[in-house]
């Protein structure tokens, strides 16, 4: 049988995770449970890339992930027995043959990540696992003065959480944006890559901004400082979710409805 190169669309509920990315001391991540199912289905040591490392308890709408494999089953064959044993916060959203150069993660071009605030007094029930409370009024224009200066080619060793980082820290944000509503602030990061945190500082930067703690005039040397202690806190992982990850390559038009993949994700 060929080996075969695949590509897989996950979408899960980080809140009882720790994170996307296998580690030594707990079996309890998305990556382990993907490829253990995957070993058992497929009777061969299977290994997983995917696009991004979620932090523990973060979302993910559009995970990424590669893994190759020989099989003789189809696509849709293949997809419904992942789907089968799952868990439940665990879904599998689309599979398809990729090319067989194609990684999830260094074939990615651009992410995008969504931060979500809840603001309403109202009680938050029903969201309360995929948002952070916050409340307290928000100068939205000071907010939005920050994103644009936060946005461009930087190094943000300022925005990260990796104090032993050895690779650059130059990242590439083409935006940030503010979409408020009568419940909630969303927040929206499209770049082409981010560090350990990064989201989760930078929103928690732009609430201190909010808040009147910081001034946009500010960002230029928080970003210059190339020192964690000068950005804002880390924003809780609940409120952030992967929603977004785009390929210069056929697959990512299958994604968007021309030649779709099969149970491939729509918007």
């Amino acid at each position: 049988m060929q080996r075969k190169n695949y590509r897989l669309i996950l979408a899960y509920d980080g809140t009882r995770y720790a994170g996307w990315q296998k580690q030594g001391n707990t079996g309890n991540t998305i990556q382990e449970k993907l490829e253990g199912l995957l070993t058992r289905l497929l009777g061969q040591p299977i290994e997983v890339a995917g696009s991004g490392r979620t932090d523990a308890g973060v979302h993910a709408r559009a995970q990424v992930c590669s893994f190759k494999a020989e099989t003789a089953m189809s696509d849709e064959a293949l997809l419904r027995e992942i789907r089968r044993y799952l868990p439940d916060d665990i879904g599998a959203v689309a599979l398809q043959e990729a090319e067989p150069r194609f990684h999830a993660r260094l074939s990615a071009r651009e992410k995008t990540y969504l931060y979500r605030l809840w603001t309403s007094e109202l009680p938050n029930v029903f969201d309360r696992k995929y948002t952070w409370i916050c409340r307290e009024p928000l100068e939205l224009s000071a907010m939005r003065q920050a994103a644009q200066a936060l946005c461009g080619t930087h190094d943000y060793t300022s925005f990260t959480s990796n104090r032993h980082m050895k690779k650059s820290a130059v990242r590439t944000l083409s935006s940030i944006r503010l979409e408020p509503g009568e419940q909630e602030l969303r927040i929206w990061f499209t770049g082409n890559g981010f560090l350990y945190h990064m989201a989760r500082i930078l929103t928690g930067t732009l609430i201190e901004v909010g808040k009147g703690e910081r001034r946009p005039e500010d960002v230029p040397a928080i970003l210059d400082a190339l020192d964690r202690r000068a950005a804002g806190f880390t924003a809780p992982a609940q409120g952030l979710t992967l929603w977004e990850v785009r390929y210069d390559d056929e697959a990512a038009a299958a994604d968007r409805g021309q030649g779709r993949a099969p149970g491939a994700l729509d918007g």
